[in-house]
């Protein structure tokens, strides 16, 4: 190797900076996590080579026994990891060594707290990657050739990890990387070869590269005895060095089924399950499907990175394939290995595969079973709901085929706890239905003490009718998607006409239609004083308490979804509700004595509290104050 030339020194990108300081205190108590990291890198780095030198066979340059070594001088107090996989340029250096270019990480680094414990677990959610080496080397050097390239276009990067690196130009005969931690005093322990040789069978097993560290043995004479100055140092695997999914389910542990996990989703944690799968036939593949046990950073980034690492006859050919399941299980990880794909198969030429729709359909299948069988246990599966229940609530809109399945995976808080745990499913609530019963109901409103606080309940409540009480943004989209489960169709109880079914006798609906008809000049007086602000105006036996209520058409958009659309920028249509008098009720029975004045002060005052029991907002609440504060004031 020839001295340096052509050197200069760059600052960290500040998000680095951040995340440097930051992971270097909070993952102190995991330290040894670094050779996991950087033997994952590694094997990438080698999977990309393999992928690469199927177009060009040259860029092996006479090595294509793929490998990692590591080895360590405890006099020293350094670690060295190579590999001879793809290496880098120096621009693939100062991009991939100086930043972090992931979409969100600003976003991600200010959730960060500096609170130890906590960091410690949003750190792993987002993956430290090659600066783990700083969490036990006060100084890293990286030296690496791009494979292809000229000697002499080797590049050597170090750096203290306090803000600035420099880059060198060098000579460098192999291509890959070789990475020198210099350790810190507290970290000398792990320039050990049985404690090396620990870590990586514990964290790196299943890597399918080969992990290799120097092994010195001396030859002996006949006697068995030691021949001096013979010794003779041989490179020994002490991985398993085979692919984990490859392996018969039989023959994998769940320690390894976990391990693997960790090093495909750079996540510290352990996945809630996962699936493990081999089909043959017409399509030939085999599946290693992940559920996490907790959410990355940017879950909810629709065009983030997603998708299985796919395989083709065990050669790498990408990450994030997310051709591979559908968007609303963006959250699954896994690998995908299969002999149907072309080696030299691109992003574009999956979008046309035949083959890629049948695969999708049945790893989509797979992945719901994984969490119908997770279901089984209850408290597992909540924590799911509980970390992507959101997420799925997108499938029914997105996957008609499996529509019912998904809706089977659904969990929702309900009148039958009122507690705003989403613990419900669909399947609990039908057997628990009342006799007569025949729709499932629910409420949707912004929060969920509006929507059990919600005057639509009242009735439901007399009645002990179960309700659905759904108050996260994306619910009521997901019910203009799921209009019916097990042959039972579902109601918004605040749209339309209300319909009890055959829990109402036939006594009960005479009453209603006799005070429907006793309060007609009642109503037709409501209407005339609030005009076109209404659709209709018509007296209720939803209610048991509150004086009047809104109800929006059964086919229109309701309050929760406006005020989503209408953030967004969208115009829409302007929607007319319809008033419900609760006939009982004392401010409805004082409007039939009132003058005309007074009449129509308190014809508005019960339309805008209606509306604004709904969640709504008011077009003039100045009007309102005032139309209340002359009523008080009368």
């Amino acid at each position: 190797m020839s001295t340096a030339t052509h050197e200069e020194t760059l600052g960290f990108q500040t998000e680095v900076k951040q995340l440097l300081n930051l992971m270097i205190h909070s993952l102190y108590s995991n330290r040894e996590i670094f050779l996991r990291e950087l033997i994952s890198n590694a094997a990438d780095a080698c999977d990309k080579l393999r992928y690469a030198a199927l177009d060009n066979d040259a860029l092996y340059e006479g090595d294509s026994d793929l490998r990692i070594e590591i080895e360590h001088d405890s006099k020293a107090g350094t670690i060295t990891l190579r590999d001879n996989g793809i290496g880098m340029n120096r621009e693939d250096v100062i991009s991939n060594l100086g930043t972090i270019a992931r979409s969100g990480t600003a976003e991600f680094l200010s959730q960060l707290s500096g609170e130890q414990q906590k960091d410690a677990k949003l750190i792993g959610q987002f993956g430290v990657g090659f600066y783990s080496g700083f969490i036990v080397a006060d100084e890293v050097v990286v030296r690496t050739r791009k494979a292809g390239s000229a000697a002499f276009e080797g590049v050597e990067w170090r750096s203290k990890g306090e803000g600035e690196f420099s880059v060198a130009d060098i000579e460098r005969d192999k291509h890959g990387t070789e990475i020198v931690l210099h350790l810190k005093e507290d970290a000398k322990e792990f320039a050990d070869d049985y404690r090396l040789q620990n870590l990586v069978r514990k964290y790196s097993d299943h890597i399918e590269v080969p992990v290799r560290m120097p092994k010195t043995e001396t030859a002996k004479d006949d006697d068995g005895n030691d021949i001096e100055g013979s010794e003779v140092t041989t490179w020994e695997t002490v991985n398993e060095a085979t692919a984990l999914w490859a392996r018969p389910k039989s023959e994998v542990s769940d320690d390894e089924y976990k391990a693997f996990y960790k090093h495909i989703a750079h996540d510290f944690s352990d996945p809630l399950t996962w699936s493990h799968n081999k089909v043959e036939g017409k399509l030939e593949y085999t599946s290693l499907l992940y559920v996490p046990g907790r959410a990355p950073f940017d879950l909810f980034d629709r065009d983030g990175a997603r998708g299985v690492k796919l395989y083709v006859q065990r050669v790498f050919i990408m990450d994030d394939a997310e051709q591979f399941l559908p968007l609303y299980l963006r959250f699954v990880k896994g690998v995908l290995d299969t002999r149907d794909l072309s080696l030299n198969v691109s992003r574009e030429l999956l979008q046309q595969d035949p083959k890629v729709d049948k695969i999708k359909s049945a790893l989509t299948k797979r992945a719901l079973d994984m969490l119908k069988k997770l279901a089984q246990d209850k408290e597992q599966y909540q924590t799911f709901w509980n970390t992507f229940g959101s997420v799925l609530k997108e499938g029914p809109g997105e996957d008609f085929a499996n529509r019912e399945k998904i809706a089977a995976l659904l969990r929702f808080a309900s009148t039958h706890t009122d507690t705003a745990a989403q613990e419900h499913s669909l399947a609990e609530y039908v057997e628990r239905m009342k006799e007569g019963q025949k729709k499932i109901y629910y409420v949707v409103a912004d929060s969920f003490n509006a929507a059990k606080n919600s005057p639509h309940l009242e009735i439901f409540r007399k009645k002990g009718i179960e309700v659905l009480l759904l108050s996260d943004r994306i619910d009521e989209w997901l019910m203009s998607h799921l209009t019916e489960f097990d042959g039972k169709s579902l109601a918004d109880v605040a749209k339309g006409d209300l319909d009890l079914g055959d829990v109402e006798n036939e006594e009960e609906k005479k009453a209603q239609e006799e005070t429907a008809k006793a309060k007609e000049s009642l109503v037709k007086r409501v209407k005339e004083a609030l005009g076109d602000q209404v659709q209709e105006v018509k007296v209720t036996h939803r209610l048991t308490d509150s004086p009047a209520c809104v109800v929006l058409p059964e086919h229109e958009m309701g309050y929760q979804m406006r005020r989503i659309m209408e953030a967004a920028g969208q115009t829409l249509p302007e929607v007319k509700p319809i008033l419900e008098l609760n006939p009982e009720h004392a401010l409805v029975a004082r409007l039939e004595g009132a003058n005309d004045a007074l009449f129509a002060s308190l014809a508005h005052i019960l339309l805008d509290q209606a509306i604004i029991a709904e969640g709504g907002h008011l077009d003039d609440p100045a009007a309102y104050v005032k139309r209340l504060n002359s009523v008080l004031t009368a």
